[in-house]
């Protein structure tokens, strides 16, 4: 099947114009194989003058590829999550692939149903941040007979998985807040609340991380707001006279308290200290600067469509490739 725009110019014209054959023009269009420059840029250059444009449909259905990849992720308001679609749109793109993003809303049975529907509809391949978890949940997975890579919250072992050691990054945070003479601690962290029902691996992690960095200052007390109730309680400790210090989950969690606790005069690090974590770019603009952990969303986005691209090009077996670990950063910020 030809691969050009339907009324347009096609590869045979292209090889025809240019006195060569159609797989020196392929090589030229594609950048892979042996070609001279001087010979890829005279193909470029009838291309461009002649807006050739190629049929992607068609070289699909050559290649058995739609060239989509699914992105399964919790929402985009969160821009955590907004960082990480940008940036898989770009790698993705210059692998020649678009992306299909949907949302499963912390919803176990719609992300299962938007799962079936990107199956349905032939994605190459799955990126998904998870609200389910267990070896029964791997093994659907595995009956949408395509690659998926999932990040953030691990769903089981044996499914390919990149992330940074969410336990370290908060143990070092912590330790950070502790270093800086805060005794009284406040772990914060809302979707602890819904853990008997829905994937918190990366939660689960965090509160580790915490209770660890803990155990070195036995001296030290902890609190733990573990619902959507967090805004009262961090208020009411605020006015509660003790130097407190709140450690959260996200920089979401931590600008909020601070609006809130700014409303009845208090501020960072004078009446408190507090932490995020994620480093979303929207801190760039707040004033303190939060502290908080940088989880390398850009890089961990990357490698996801690396590893998932290897994995469509069957460079990478599924059933061998297991855990990567990305490196983290804490930003001291001005808040601690």
């Amino acid at each position: 099947m030809e691969e050009g725009i339907v009324g347009g110019i096609t590869t045979k014209d292209l090889a025809q114009m240019c006195g060569v054959s159609r797989t020196t023009v392929n090589r030229a269009l594609s950048g892979t194989g042996r070609i001279s420059p001087d010979t890829k840029e005279r193909i470029l250059r009838v291309a461009r003058e002649h807006d050739y444009r190629p049929d992607l449909l068609a070289r699909g259905l050559v290649k058995g590829r739609t060239y989509y990849i699914g992105v399964v992720v919790l929402d985009v308001k969160n821009r955590y999550f907004a960082q990480m679609l940008s940036t898989i749109g770009t790698a993705a793109n210059k692998q020649g692939y678009s992306i299909n993003i949907v949302l499963h809303n912390n919803d176990r049975q719609m992300e299962q149903n938007q799962l079936m529907k990107l199956a349905a509809y032939h994605m190459d391949g799955i990126i998904l941040s998870s609200v389910n978890e267990g070896e029964e949940y791997r093994k659907f997975l595995s009956t949408l007979g395509m690659p998926i890579v999932s990040v953030d919250n691990k769903i089981a072992d044996g499914l390919p998985f990149v992330s940074i050691d969410q336990k370290k990054a908060m143990q070092e945070v912590t330790a950070l807040v502790l270093e800086k003479g805060y005794r009284k601690l406040v772990f914060v962290c809302p979707p602890m609340d819904a853990r008997a029902k829905e994937n918190v691996y990366v939660h689960e992690e965090r509160l580790k991380g915490f209770q660890e960095a803990l155990h070195e200052f036995p001296e030290a007390e902890a609190e733990y707001l573990l619902d959507w109730s967090y805004l009262e309680k961090a208020e009411q400790l605020a006015k509660s006279g003790a130097r407190v210090a709140f450690v959260c989950t996200s920089d979401g969690f931590a600008l909020d308290i601070m609006k809130r606790l700014e409303s009845i005069g208090k501020k960072p690090p004078v009446d408190y200290g507090i932490t995020g974590f994620d480093n979303i770019d929207t801190l760039d603009y707040v004033k303190p600067r939060l502290s908080t952990v940088s989880n390398s969303v850009d890089m961990v986005a990357e490698t996801a469509v690396e590893l998932l691209m290897a994995m469509i090009e069957q460079e990478e077996d599924e059933q061998r490739v297991t855990c990567h670990i990305l490196p983290h950063e804490i930003v001291p910020g001005e808040t601690v």
